[in-house]
């Protein structure tokens, strides 16, 4: 697997590189110290995994992660601060390294890494999936779930987690609320930094004291809009504007 690490300490990159070439099928293919380095890199092609530090002059990993090209590497974020572990996952890093990185964790990430691309390489090449077909593929520890995204209230991030709630019953992953986003319906909003919900299946929207609202769903839950985000909600339903609008 082609590796490019990212540190913007020459200390870390050495011992990072030191710690891949103990673990076989990596070859590293070049070393980055800041963000602009690393999109450039990236995009000249031949990256499969990306090894991130998160604090980096300028732009942060977590930025660069934004930035990155939808065809890119697979990303493991690396930094000494362990609250920056929900917004990894959030943003899609296939895994989150905390520093200094010992070699059997940083052999558990590569291994997860390269089941994630034998299952994405697994895939038929040339077939689609029947028209009318909508299911949500999520994977869970009893393996991948099929649902309908018209059955789901709402999917909320508990640390590393997420939470999706539907009519049929809860259902725990560690897929990104982010990547959720992008693949349900134009119904789904994300009403919070860790909160999705069903439009169709809100009941109310009670005002609090924050600006925002208190989401009442169909199925009895209640869900924490943002300020920022009843904001988006009222103009997407065609509501006058709050008083600060």
């Amino acid at each position: 697997m082609r590796t490019l690490v990212a540190d913007d300490e020459a200390i870390a990159r050495q011992r990072m590189i030191r710690l891949l070439s103990e673990i076989e099928g990596i070859t590293v293919v070049g070393e980055c110290q800041n963000v602009d380095e690393v999109l450039s890199r990236v995009r000249g092609g031949g990256v499969e995994l990306l090894l991130l530090d998160v604090q980096m002059p300028g732009l942060t990993g977590i930025d660069a992660m934004a930035l990155l090209p939808d065809d890119g590497p697979d990303v493991v974020l690396c930094t000494a601060h362990a609250e920056y572990a929900v917004k990894a996952f959030e943003e899609g890093a296939a895994d989150y390294l905390l520093k200094p990185v010992e070699l059997d964790r940083l052999k558990k990430a590569v291994e997860r890494v390269r089941a994630r691309r034998a299952l994405l390489d697994a895939a038929p090449a040339n077939r689609k999936l029947p028209d009318g077909f909508s299911r949500l593929p999520v994977p869970t520890r009893a393996g991948v779930v099929l649902i309908d995204p018209k059955a789901i209230s709402h999917a909320v991030l508990d640390g590393v987690l997420v939470t999706i709630v539907t009519s049929q019953g809860e259902y725990v992953t560690d897929a990104a609320l982010g990547e959720l986003e992008r693949k349900l319906p134009e119904t789904f909003l994300r009403v919070h930094r860790k909160a999705l919900v069903n439009l169709e299946q809100v009941v109310r929207l009670e005002p609090i004291e924050t600006g925002g609202y208190l989401a009442h769903m169909a199925g009895g839950r209640q869900v924490e809009v943002s300020r920022q985000s009843a904001r988006d909600l009222r103009k997407w339903l065609g509501l006058r504007k709050g008083p600060e609008e």
